[in-house]
């Protein structure tokens, strides 16, 4: 047969069929003879002989019929059965091998995989996927998803066997039976998802096609999912042993670092301008107060499963986020992407500003610095560390001005959480430090030294009655701060100011120095009321210090204050609340007499306008979404003929309204006097008018 199979005929022979070759060569590649010789040798004959089939039929368009999932079912499976017996003693995980001419003839699962090959290379778009199904058949049948290396070794074979254009086809066909697994065994659902892994490895190098919001949209699905049983689970096995119910919280664990690690590997290997949209989408779906219905459902889970999800999205951010380089800030950092990442219902927890601040360090880090600023530590000298910057561009300087507030303003209330441990104060560092390189000019200089400011009265002030560890680990952060500044803009006298404010600490307050308050165990004071001056930094020194390098240093005397958003008034949080009284305080003109009249003022009726207002201020807001939409979807035509109308009639208007009149000059090196209804305007030297009958519009 395998002599015949290999002849050419010129002719296609439309009335021959293969049915019962395909039935009993698949039949002696399950052969179980008592003698290994003969059944060895029965094997190697059926693999040869489907080998045959496939090469006697898979050439010829008009007749397919070797693709129908009838002679499929029989054939992949056959192949992958000779195939498994290999895998205990050699893993085949590569490209295509090329074994010797006496292994292709006496082993049968070098043989059974070569031939799988070759069926693979010769699949084409339409019968891509009657190929592939039978192998998750098979996988499901024998239970190799756990442990999945016989999985994983397959799928690198179909990868590196189709044609790159078709890799997607694969993909799509894991996600699907990820789906009809999705209430299978946790290792059963971790297994899958490493071969997805394995398989978009492969798929990344090429093209990837329509499926990639595809993948991570149904990856996220199941992180969801997911969290959901680890907790309904964890829920319902209440008087069961603790033991299984621990099992069972493990084994979801497994699932969920699964899924966590295959996204953060996609997303890595994605072109930028992809990566930036999936980080968009990852973003989208993270649960935040007041966020859009995209994000993922968790109302049934309660708090703690929100906090999971919100975990999990995140960790899977931090690895998409991984290595980006925008070339200006904000590719990286656009609106709707920093908006929810900055909000305050990522507050609630330690771990979750953690990552948060790790995700943003990524993004403005576009130098490779933060390696070298691990560690919150006073620098004696910032020039060893060699960091790397270039000029700030244009479009840095406008992102800081549009979004600098969001960053201060986090870092600021990041400052006052009492669940801060040190890893929480030392990105907290980082992110000044890496402002600073990245993103600042002199404005921006004046703007953090507010902040560093603000952030030591936190810590003397003590309105949030913070722990005595949280005061002196600001206290720590300030001073480690302000000693990389001085020395990033050397401004000598202010370097000589922090230095001295330094020394005077290390004899006399250690605690508030971050070396001796992280690293060694020291004492605490019970409180900082009684601290001398010299030992904090001064507004008035610094600001003498810089003024006399040309810096603009009016803003320094003004406190800093973080913005009060919209999510701050509906959140419960109460780290905001006393910030409006603050910023009224120090607003021009507030005197006490004013106070009193505002408080007269608040009656049923102003709040009644008030909340009116909120309603007129929506009206608008959905009126420039309309005109925004208007523009984006309307015809060309219709718009322009709108504006044409339009622009005729403000012209005609405007003509009414000015009524001009030109009082001509006494003598030509005179003025001339323009009269427009009832505003009279200054005279005019005859010398700028270009026409003596100007008509101005």
């Amino acid at each position: 047969f395998v002599k015949f199979a290999n002849i050419e005929e010129d002719t296609p022979s439309y009335h021959r069929r293969y049915d019962f070759f395909v039935s009993r060569f698949s039949a002696m590649c399950h052969s179980c003879d008592h003698d290994p010789e003969i059944q060895t040798e029965i094997r190697i004959a059926g693999i040869r002989g489907i080998q045959g089939v496939v090469r006697k039929t898979v050439n010829d368009e008009l007749r397919a019929t070797i693709w129908e999932p009838q002679h499929m079912d029989k054939i992949v499976p056959s192949l992958l059965f000779n195939m498994q017996k290999i895998e205990d003693i050699d893993s085949r995980t590569g490209p295509p091998s090329s074994p010797t001419g006496g292994e292709k003839e006496e082993n049968p699962a070098v043989l059974a995989e070569n031939c799988f090959r070759e069926l693979l290379g010769r699949a084409t778009y339409g019968n891509m996927n009657n190929a592939v199904r039978p192998v998750f058949a098979h996988l499901d049948h024998h239970r190799l998803w756990d442990p999945n290396e016989f999985a994983v070794s397959c799928f690198k074979i179909i990868m590196y066997s189709i044609q790159a254009q078709y890799s997607h086809h694969v993909i799509q066909e894991i996600l699907g039976h990820l789906d009809v697994c999705k209430r299978d065994s946790p290792r059963v659902r971790a297994g899958i998802i490493q071969v997805l892994l394995e398989a978009v490895a492969i798929a990344a190098k090429g093209s990837i096609g329509p499926t990639v919001l595809e993948v991570f949209n149904t990856l996220l699905k199941h992180l969801r999912i997911s969290v959901d049983f680890e907790l309904g689970d964890g829920r319902s096995s209440a008087g069961s042993a603790t033991f299984s119910t621990a099992s069972k919280e493990n084994d979801e664990r497994i699932v969920q670092n699964a899924i966590i690690q295959t996204i953060g590997f996609f997303g890595s290997n994605l072109p930028d301008y992809q990566r930036s949209e999936i980080m968009m989408f990852i973003m989208g779906k993270v649960p935040v107060l007041g966020a859009t219905s995209q994000s993922l459902d968790t109302s049934h889970l309660g708090d703690l499963g929100t906090r999971r999800i919100q975990i999990m999205l995140l960790r899977s951010l931090l690895m998409v986020t991984s290595g980006y380089k925008a070339t200006a800030i904000t590719n990286a950092l656009p609106a709707p992407f920093l908006d929810p990442l900055l909000s305050p219902s990522l507050m609630e927890d330690s771990e979750l500003r953690q990552l948060v601040l790790e995700i943003l360090h990524n993004l403005i880090d576009r130098h490779d610095n933060r390696a070298k600023l691990r560690g919150i530590r006073i620098i004696p000298d910032v020039s060893d560390l060699k960091i790397k910057r270039d000029k700030i561009s244009r479009q840095d300087v406008s992102f800081m001005k549009k979004h600098g507030q969001q960053l201060y303003r986090h870092v600021y209330l990041g400052c006052k959480e009492e669940d801060n441990v040190q890893k929480n104060f030392e990105l907290l560092y980082t992110s000044l430090a890496l402002t600073t390189i990245e993103l600042a000019n002199e404005e921006v200089v004046i703007d953090l030294i507010r902040l560093a400011i603000a952030l030591q009265d936190i810590a003397i002030i003590n309105e949030d009655n913070l722990p005595m560890f949280n005061r002196c680990g600001v206290m720590a952060l300030v001073a480690a701060y302000l000693n990389f500044l001085s020395q990033m803009i050397a401004v000598p006298a202010f370097c000589q100011h922090v230095s001295k404010v330094i020394e005077t600490r290390s004899l006399e307050a250690p605690y508030f120095l971050p070396e001796k308050l992280f690293k060694d165990k020291c004492n605490l004071p019970k409180s900082l009321e009684k601290h001398e001056k010299n030992l904090f930094f001064l507004t008035n020194k610094i600001a003498e210090s810089l003024g006399g390098s040309g810096y603009s240093v009016e803003r320094l005397s003004v406190p800093y204050v973080p913005q009060v958003t919209d999510e701050d008034r509906l959140s419960r949080r109460k780290s905001i609340v006393d910030t409006v009284s603050i910023q009224v305080d120090i607003l021009p003109g507030n005197n006490t007499e004013d106070k009193i009249d505002n408080t007269e003022e608040i009656t049923f009726e102003a709040l009644k306008k008030a909340i009116d207002n909120n309603g007129l201020e929506e009206q608008e807001k959905e009126k420039r979404r309309l005109v925004i939409e208007k523009f984006q979807k309307a015809p060309f035509e219709e718009i322009a003929a709108q504006c044409e109308t339009k622009a005729n009639l403000l012209h005609d208007r405007l003509a009414q309204i000015l009524e001009l009149t030109i009082r001509p000059p006494p003598s030509p090196s005179g003025t001339m006097t323009i009269t427009a209804g009832h505003a009279h305007y200054q005279s005019v030297p005859v010398y700028e008018m270009k026409f003596p009958d100007l008509c101005v519009y």
